[in-house]
C-alpha cells in the first residue's frame, strides 16, 4: 500500500476519533455539578485524547524529521519538486517562535485564579495557559493560510520559474 493511502486512512481515522470524542463530550451528561459550574461527564476523555494526540504528534514529528534527513542527504528538494522546503521550514520556525512570544507577552500580568471549589492556580500557570491559547490561535490561522496558499500552487509556480 502506498504511503499516501496509509497517510490518508490514518488521517481519516484520527478525524473520526476526534469527532466522536468531542460529540460525546458535548452531548453526554452535564449532570456533574462542580461548585457553581456544570462539568461534562466526559472531560477526562477529552483530556486523555489531547495527551495521546500530543504524544503521537511529537513522535511522528521526530520520525518524520529523521526520515526526511536520511532521504534528502545530498539533494536539493526544491530542484526535484519545485517546493522551496528550506524557506517553508524557516518561515514555520519563525511563526512558531513569534506566536509563543506574542502569547507570552499577552499573558503577562495575570493574577492568581481561584476556582469555585477553592483550588488556586498561580499567576505563572495562568500566564502559561494564556500563552498557549494565544499561540494555538495564531498557529491555527497560519495553518489555514498555508493550506489556502498550498491549494493555489503559488509556492510551486514561483519556485519553478
Amino acid at each position: 500500500m502506498k504511503i499516501e493511502k496509509i497517510s490518508s486512512r490514518v488521517l481519516m481515522a484520527c478525524v473520526a476519533l476526534i469527532v466522536v470524542c468531542f460529540a460525546a463530550f458535548l452531548l453526554i451528561g452535564y449532570d456533574n455539578p462542580v461548585g457553581d459550574y456544570n462539568q461534562p461527564l466526559l472531560t477526562d476523555v477529552i483530556m486523555w485524547l489531547m495527551y495521546a494526540l500530543v504524544v503521537a504528534t511529537a513522535g511522528l514529528t521526530v520520525w518524520s524529521l529523521v526520515r526526511g534527513i536520511q532521504n534528502s542527504k545530498g539533494s536539493d528538494p526544491a530542484a526535484t519538486t519545485g517546493v522551496p522546503g528550506a524557506k517553508i521550514t524557516l518561515f514555520t520556525v519563525c511563526i512558531t517562535v513569534a506566536s509563543f512570544v506574542i502569547g507570552w507577552i499577552s499573558g503577562l500580568g495575570e493574577t492568581d485564579f481561584v476556582a469555585a471549589d477553592g483550588t488556586v492556580t498561580t499567576a505563572a500557570w495562568v500566564t502559561i495557559v494564556d500563552a498557549f491559547c494565544v499561540s494555538i490561535g495564531i498557529l491555527f490561522v497560519a495553518a489555514a493560510i498555508a493550506v489556502i496558499v498550498s491549494m493555489t500552487g503559488i509556492m510551486t509556480k514561483n519556485a519553478s520559474k
